[in-house]
């Protein structure tokens, strides 16, 4: 394990990968400005390296401009200066999530806003596949006019393979591999293997799902919105579930049960099943269900997983759950799959006549459309899947 594997695994709360590795990377190009400006022209993202001064920034907080719900906090800045222009370079790095709505478009209006600057350029970096056909060159044509590029991490990590005599290259190059940023446009025997076994786990899955699942599901909490489990869940939040909202304004307040953490950093992770309950930061009713939320947590620690309880702004919640692995040894794993989603079920069923005086509004929605095609924010519980 290399050693920023090692400094990750020893934070003590939620992993925060994508912040953690943002960092790293922040910190070898500010001592190696040469890389940097190498990288750069190699994507011709820059047409010259003639900078007297360059300057590296993480997580730069940008007040919101009038249109913006929010301020915004980038995950990487770059200035170039040659002494008379100045460019800038807002670098937005995903690892195991994918965009935000939006956010892409409020960073490139904040660059277009910002004064005595030559060149404005904004880099999307993901390790998984995440198209923005939408995003034209120049992005969202705006004026003063900012330019958009989008690039994925294994094409940073072949770059850096280059210079693999450097010891804080090599470690960088082991947390990537590690976490699955050094993937090729090659398939693997791991992903052929999944691509031929695909349908046999989407049956299985939705056998589990299905049926008594579903019925108790709808008789605790109202229904199951659109009657299926959503394979855009799976593609966009890395979980297979059903669901339902519990108020009126849908995605502010909901819960969920089925499977999370689908696409796990590295191959000897398992997901977990389980249910959640979560809530979002601009719900007014925030305050009464977090604090049930933290009783819940403080009376059952053995049992419900906190996240983002005191973090704002962010969606918070609580998870009630078992790994995959748990239920190898099995002789029967369709059968303990189900029965421990029935007891989840009835277990936030328990904590919600115990530890919420008010009612929770579910909807109710029966399989009239495929549950894939529902339009939802980015609600991703990443963080506790990975505690």
């Amino acid at each position: 394990m290399s050693l920023f594997s090692n400094l990750l695994n020893l934070h003590s709360a939620s992993k925060p990968l994508e912040d953690f590795f943002t960092e790293i990377v922040a910190y070898f190009l500010s001592l190696n400005n040469d890389i940097l400006l190498g990288w750069l022209k190699h994507h011709s993202i820059i047409n010259d390296d003639n900078y007297s001064s360059i300057k590296i920034s993480t997580q730069q907080e940008h007040k919101k401009l009038e249109r913006h719900t929010e301020d915004s906090r980038l995950d990487i800045v770059v200035e170039l200066s040659d002494g008379l222009n100045t460019d800038v370079i807002f670098i937005e790095s995903k690892v195991g999530s994918r965009d935000d709505k939006n956010v892409l478009e409020k960073y490139a209006e904040i660059l277009s806003n910002l004064p005595n600057v030559r060149h404005r350029i904004l880099v999307y970096i993901t390790r998984d596949y995440d198209p923005k056909k939408e995003i034209k060159t120049p992005a969202f044509n705006l004026e003063p006019k900012v330019s958009f590029y989008q690039l994925r991490w294994h094409q940073f990590y072949a770059s850096l393979q280059q210079h693999g005599a450097d010891i804080l290259a090599q470690e960088i190059l082991s947390f990537m591999r590690r976490n699955g940023m050094s993937t090729t446009n090659q398939f693997s025997s791991v992903d052929l293997l999944t691509m031929v076994n695909y349908n046999k786990t989407l049956n299985l899955m939705e056998s589990t799902l299905s049926e008594e699942v579903q019925q108790e599901f709808k008789l605790a909490f109202g229904g199951v919105i659109n009657g299926a489990a959503s394979r855009t869940q799976w593609k966009w939040d890395e979980r297979y579930i059903i669901y339902t909202h519990l108020s009126p304004l849908k995605w502010d307040f909901w819960c969920g049960v089925g499977y999370f953490d689908l696409n796990p950093s590295n191959l000897t992770d398992y997901p977990y099943l389980g249910i959640f309950l979560q809530v979002s930061h601009r719900f007014g009713q925030r305050p009464k269900i977090i604090e049930s939320m933290q009783k819940i947590i403080n009376d059952k620690p053995n049992l419900w997983i906190p996240s983002n309880l005191k973090v704002l702004p962010a969606w918070s919640g609580i998870f009630y759950r078992k790994s995959l692995q748990e239920f190898l040894s099995e002789k029967d794993q369709l059968s303990a799959i189900k029965l421990f989603f029935q007891e989840s079920i009835k277990e936030l069923k328990t904590v919600q006549e115990q530890y919420f005086d008010f009612p929770w509004k579910g909807v109710s929605i029966e399989a009239t459309t495929e549950g894939d095609k529902e339009e939802y924010p980015d609600t991703s519980l990443s963080s506790i899947a990975s505690l």
